[in-house]
């Protein structure tokens, strides 16, 4: 099992980013997906979550209005759109499937 996270980076404050995590390794399908996040000195934080088949997604109220999950079964991706993005956002973000997870990428949004 193997997920890669990629699309992080350095953002101001109200910019966009799009957070991508390629999977491989499993069943992709088969499998819901969630996003996570954690600050330097904070407990990790489930962003939101995605069915198998993209049917049903669920939010923080942290992030409910602002960021959107996705996936592409036929890609084996699974994506974060994070609009609106605010300064507490700062965190690396990680993608997960039942317990395992990828190396994460860093967002950080500063001025």
């Amino acid at each position: 099992v193997q997920l890669v996270e990629s699309g992080g980076g350095l953002v101001q404050p109200g910019g966009s980013l799009r957070l991508s995590c390629a999977a491989s390794g499993f069943p992709f399908s088969s499998y819901g997906m969630s996003w996570y996040r954690q600050a330097p000195g904070k407990e990790r934080e489930l962003v939101a979550t995605i069915s198998s088949v993209g049917g049903m997604t669920t939010y923080a109220g942290s992030v409910k209005g602002r960021f959107v999950i996705s996936r592409d079964n036929a890609k084996n991706t699974v994506y974060l759109q994070m609009n609106s993005l605010k300064p507490e956002d700062t965190a690396v973000y990680y993608c997960s499937r039942a317990g395992i997870r990828g190396q994460g990428t860093q967002v950080t949004v500063s001025s």
